[in-house]
């Protein structure tokens, strides 16, 4: 039996190249994809376009994506979607922090497919 992956992902993200890769992968594994590329643009995609899953980067110009999960997990609107952080920031306490702040799964860069997979479909079933 096969899982058919069925789903809508907001990625936040700076970088344009991360961003492009992400979506990539993304996309080949059957997800539609919104873009943000920033905290701010996010906030507001995650209300008008409603995703299953967010995946951000932690360190972006303006609101960091620990903010991000704060401002998410407070509004009753998007309180309940899984967040999955994806940074380059590797020490314990980042992602402690981050757990602290609301997010469901913590993976850090450098990531393959297979692992940036395997998180969001530990938060979407």
């Amino acid at each position: 039996m096969s899982l058919t992956l069925v789903g809508t992902i907001l990625i936040v993200e700076d970088s344009p190249s991360e961003l492009e890769l992400m979506s990539h992968y993304l996309k080949e594994s059957g997800y539609n994809v919104i873009k943000a590329s920033g905290a701010k643009e996010a906030l507001e995609q995650a209300i008008s376009q409603t995703p299953d899953v967010i995946v951000t980067d932690v360190v972006m110009p303006g609101m960091s994506g620990f903010e991000l999960c704060r401002s998410l997990k407070k509004n009753p609107a998007t309180q309940k979607l899984p967040i999955v952080i994806c940074s380059s920031k590797n020490l314990e306490i980042d992602r402690l922090w981050a757990m602290k702040q609301g997010a469901d799964v913590y993976l850090t860069k450098p990531y393959t497919r297979e692992q940036l997979l395997r998180a969001i479909k530990s938060v979407v079933l």
